[in-house]
């Protein structure tokens, strides 16, 4: 069965193999799990993240960890029942700063330091600490 909110089954894969102990996840690729996944990597929460081609649909390949996970908490904030949207001014600042949000722009998907950077607003897909 396939998921209709992708960022949810992202954050919900990912969760569930570091509580299994597991440091690889497998998942249908869509460009913004693909997005995500790469913010996630380029902040350090991830270790790796490969998309590997087929068919009917590619996979998306996300190492977490090789020694002990990064990720201790990993939520979704807007949620297709309740969108959550902010300015560039009212940006989120997770755990004092030590965390990190990821918010969908104009200009793409951006880490909330990216976005208030570029003095930009969007939608806040999770935040993760």
């Amino acid at each position: 069965m396939q998921s209709t909110d992708k960022i949810a089954d992202l954050i919900t894969r990912i969760r569930n193999a570091i509580n299994a102990g597991h440091n690889e996840v497998a998942m249908p690729s869509a460009k913004l799990t693909v997005a995500v996944a790469n913010k996630l990597q380029a902040a350090g929460y991830i270790a790796e993240v490969k998309v590997e081609p087929a068919k009917p649909r590619d996979i998306l390949h996300i190492v977490i960890a090789k020694n002990e996970p990064v990720i201790s908490e990993i939520t979704r904030v807007s949620k297709p029942g309740r969108r959550v949207y902010v300015g560039a001014e009212e940006m989120p600042r997770v755990k004092s700063g030590r965390g990190l949000a990821i918010v969908s722009t104009s200009r793409g998907i951006m880490t909330s330091f990216e976005a208030k950077k570029a003095r930009v607003g969007g939608e806040v897909l999770l935040k993760v600490w």
